[in-house]
C-alpha cells in the first residue's frame, strides 16, 4: 500500500522503490514466520544505494533447504511481477499526466484563438462602418505661389 501510494502521487526514484521492495520482502517473510532473510539479499542494509540493483529473481540459497527454498523463491518472483506492475502504474500515471498537461494547453490554444478570431470580427465590423474619404485632403498652402 505505501509502495502504490508513493506511485501513484509520482514517485518514481527507483532507490526508493528497492528500498521499499525489500521492506516488502522482509514483511511477508516475518508474515510467514520464516527466518534467514539475510540470505537471498546482496546487500546487507535497507538503505538507498548510489547504484541500485534490482534482487535476485531467485534467492540464492544452500542446496537441501527443500521447500522452504521454492518458497523463498516463489516470494521473490512474487516480489518482483509486483515490481514491475508498480512500475507500470507509474509509467501509466506518468502518461496520463502528459496528456492531460497537453489537453490543457491544447484547450488553452484554443480559447486564445477564439479570442483573437472575436477581435478581428470586431475590428472590420468598426473598418466598414468608418466613413472613408474617397479623396485624399491636402493641407493648404501657408503662403502664395512664387512666380516663374
Amino acid at each position: 500500500a505505501l509502495r502504490l501510494s508513493y506511485l501513484r502521487s509520482g514517485g518514481h526514484d527507483p532507490a526508493v522503490l528497492d528500498q521499499l521492495l525489500h521492506l516488502q520482502l522482509e514483511a511477508t517473510v516475518l508474515e510467514k514466520g520464516t527466518a534467514g532473510l539475510g540470505r537471498g539479499r546482496r546487500t546487507g542494509t535497507v538503505a538507498p544505494q548510489s547504484a541500485p540493483e534490482a534482487p535476485p529473481a531467485v534467492p540464492a540459497e544452500p542446496p537441501g533447504t527443500g521447500t522452504h527454498g521454492l518458497d523463498a523463491a516463489l516470494l521473490a518472483v512474487e516480489l518482483e511481477n509486483r515490481r514491475l506492475e508498480d512500475e507500470l502504474l507509474a509509467l501509466k500515471v506518468r502518461r496520463e499526466r502528459r496528456a492531460d498537461a497537453g489537453s490543457r494547453a491544447a484547450q488553452r490554444h484554443t480559447e486564445e484563438l477564439a479570442q483573437l478570431q472575436a477581435e478581428v470580427g470586431m475590428l472590420r465590423c468598426q473598418a466598414e462602418q468608418r466613413p472613408w474619404l474617397h479623396a485624399p485632403v491636402l493641407p493648404l498652402p501657408l503662403a502664395p505661389a512664387l512666380p516663374p
